[in-house]
């Protein structure tokens, strides 16, 4: 049984990252309205959000894959005009939208639900944030979603990631985000790093290498 249970656990996993968007978001949404995600509502103090706060210079904040809004809700009012929290979870959404509404915040933040590997956003942004959902864009894709979010960046502005980068034994828990970390280094102008050891955490600040 438990073989079994791993199998459907992996298949449902690859699914959420890889699948197509219409299963994706049935797989997110049962798990969101279920309560399964409850335990990651409250993140303040997060070590993303001091470089968010430095880069988003009272500018506005594009955040993808944002879940139940809590960058858009913990970061600090005063560091930002205007946010776009993009999920693929309506689930997730109307949690962040009804905890924006509850901070007094309902007219600086919207949220946007569809699958921010197919998103095209309307307008440019000083900062560009992926939190963890960078883990869902295929390792031979991350260069290219980076290309392509980088027409969306506005001069002088960035990309933020956060990424956790573990140093467990187990190769497989460390390999995927390390090896995007090196995509970014290797590819685009980094411009900050910040190192977590106790949240196990790398977060790196970084700009488009060129502008056609």
């Amino acid at each position: 049984m438990k073989i079994v249970q791993r199998t459907r656990d992996l298949v449902s996993a690859a699914l959420k990252s890889y699948g197509p968007s219409n299963i994706k978001k049935i797989l997110w949404d049962k798990e969101f309205s279920g309560g399964k995600w409850n335990f990651i509502d409250n993140t303040e103090g997060d070590c993303v959000y001091a470089h968010l706060e430095k880069f988003a210079r009272g500018g506005n904040i594009l955040d993808l894959g944002c879940g139940p809004g809590n960058t858009a809700n913990e970061v600090a009012g005063s560091a930002y005009r205007s946010y776009v929290g993009v999920d693929i979870s309506k689930a997730a959404l109307d949690k962040g939208a009804r905890r924006s509404e509850q901070a007094g915040r309902g007219d600086k933040n919207r949220f946007v639900c569809e699958d921010f590997i197919n998103y095209v956003p309307a307008e440019k942004f000083d900062v560009i944030l992926f939190r963890e959902s960078m883990y869902h864009v295929p390792l031979g894709k991350v260069k290219a979603t980076l290309d392509r979010y980088s027409k969306y960046v506005k001069d002088g502005g960035v990309f933020i990631v956060r990424l956790r980068t573990p140093d467990g034994t187990r190769s497989k828990e460390k390999h995927r985000p390390k090896a995007m970390v090196g995509i970014i280094e290797s590819e685009f102008e980094v411009v900050e790093k910040g190192l977590y050891g106790e949240a196990e955490s790398t977060v790196i600040v970084f700009r488009p290498s060129h502008r056609g």
